[in-house]
């Protein structure tokens, strides 16, 4: 197999990789007994594991939940005790920012480590300013705003408020994300808040035009909407965003969620279950109607049960990396939570909570694939092969060139980069974990099953 590069043909600048704190950092930020492995604290491992670019997979965004206060009430249909936020709120216009110090000491830690840029998203509004005092809607109220009008700008003062504080510390917040995942109705399980496309384009420009009057927050922006699922809707709520100039001015991105994979069962109607063909046309629809307007992928997992370690689990999430970078074009890509405690594919890093361990997953080695060498700011450029069943990726950082070849057959596969010199190729598989190997004379071999980055210089 040839890989040919054109530099000249730029699809995008390409800003990095996150994943969001939601809901194991108000956990594990209490885990401060020693890893037996590195010898420090096992909170400060886990961090260094993600967010150290030398140490760890170098992730670059670090997603904080500005939590609605379920924890503190016990309202609401929430079973799972970690998925009941904390809020600040202290009562109208006070605040305790003592609280949630478990996950605010492992954003504290990441950024410490190296994300360099944080979004703090909301789920659900205050309980406080909500209609029925719930951080999600009761089961009669389906289809329902849970946040009245005469609350919006309550509820952006809150959210401001708290930016502000995050700021003041030094800590690199760089984007607001007050609504997430708003076409869902949201009647326990989790905090959430349902908002018509007309709804969360009021409560943006509402945040839009507060944030323009503090001179403090000039270095954030707004982040949005961020709809749940790539076939629906994402088209509305992309034109409601837009219509408002404040909003325009404040925002860099549209940002969305990628679930959908496939339907469990076979549908009558075939393009229901073409998941390519939703990522086509919503990209064709953007570059008619808002050519100049970046999209970033702000949250994905594996929706699948069972703890699922290994490589399926990996490729699955990353051909779902390599659609989205390459069909939706999108300039970032971030996970939804980068540590589960559950038996679930959502997770980078499974903790066990019983003896307050952790283990290691082939997503985690996969995902520093692409975030541990894909420097920020690298342009994604043009690459082809004559192998139709390697999915390729490629990026100019100035310096090098940084190409992904995605091998998910049983086959081994025989690459050659022509003018490639002194190269090398970090093979993520069943057998090598982000392991370096020489890339001699321009050739090498793909393995089975494999995540694979080929680094060399340009000339």
């Amino acid at each position: 197999m040839n890989i040919k590069i054109n530099t000249d043909k730029i699809y995008s600048v390409f800003e990095g990789f996150g994943a969001s704190g939601a809901w194991w950092a108000q956990e594990v930020g209490g885990w401060t007994h020693t890893d037996p492995k590195s010898g420090i604290a096992v909170r400060d491992e886990i961090s260094r594991l993600l967010y150290d670019k030398d140490y760890g997979i170098g992730l670059r965004t670090y997603r904080y939940n500005i939590g609605a206060g379920s924890a503190h009430s016990g309202n609401g249909d929430i079973p799972m005790r970690m998925r009941r936020t904390e809020s600040f709120d202290a009562g109208e216009g006070k605040y305790d920012f003592r609280r949630d110090e478990n996950a605010a000491y492992m954003m504290n830690r990441a950024a410490k480590d190296g994300a360099d840029e944080i979004i703090l998203f909301v789920n659900s509004p205050i309980e406080r300013l909500t209609k029925n005092g719930w951080s999600h809607l009761k089961k009669t109220q389906i289809m329902r705003d849970n946040l009245a009008q005469k609350n919006y700008k309550a509820f952006a003062d809150y959210c401001l408020d708290v930016t502000e504080h995050f700021v003041s510390e030094g800590l690199p917040v760089k984007y607001l994300s007050p609504i997430n995942e708003p076409i869902w109705i949201w009647t326990g399980g989790q905090e959430g808040c349902h908002y018509s496309p007309w709804s969360a384009a009021k409560v943006m420009k509402c945040f839009a035009d507060e944030m323009q009057k503090r001179p403090t927050l000039s270095g954030v922006k707004l982040s949005g909407v961020e709809s749940g699922d790539i076939r629906w809707f994402n088209k509305s709520y992309t034109r409601a965003l837009m219509k408002y100039e404040s909003v325009r001015n404040r925002i860099d991105s549209v940002d969305v969620h990628s679930y959908f994979l496939k339907f469990p069962i076979p549908l009558p109607v075939k393009f229901m279950d073409d998941r390519h063909g939703f990522l086509r046309r919503y990209r064709k629809w953007l570059d008619k109607h808002y050519p100049d307007l970046p999209v970033k992928m702000s949250e994905w997992c594996h929706m699948q049960g069972g703890r699922d370690k290994t490589m399926k689990s990996a490729l699955v999430m990353a051909n779902v990396i390599y659609d989205d970078i390459s069909i939706l074009n999108v300039t970032s890509w971030q996970h939804w939570i980068a540590v589960s405690e559950v038996d679930y594919c959502d997770g980078l890093i499974y903790i066990n909570l019983n003896d307050k361990t952790y283990e290691m997953t082939k997503r985690y080695y996969a995902t520093g694939n692409f975030s541990k060498y894909i420097p920020y700011g690298s342009k994604r450029v043009d690459v082809s092969s004559d192998d139709n069943e390697i999915k390729l990726l490629a990026f100019d950082s100035g310096e090098s060139i940084i190409v992904i070849a995605i091998n998910d057959t049983d086959k081994v596969k025989t690459v050659s980069i022509p003018d490639c010199e002194n190269a090398e190729i970090i093979v993520t598989d069943n057998n090598n974990d982000l392991v370096e190997y020489p890339f001699e004379s321009g050739k090498t071999h793909i393995t089975p099953e494999s995540v694979n980055t080929i680094i060399y210089k340009k000339r």
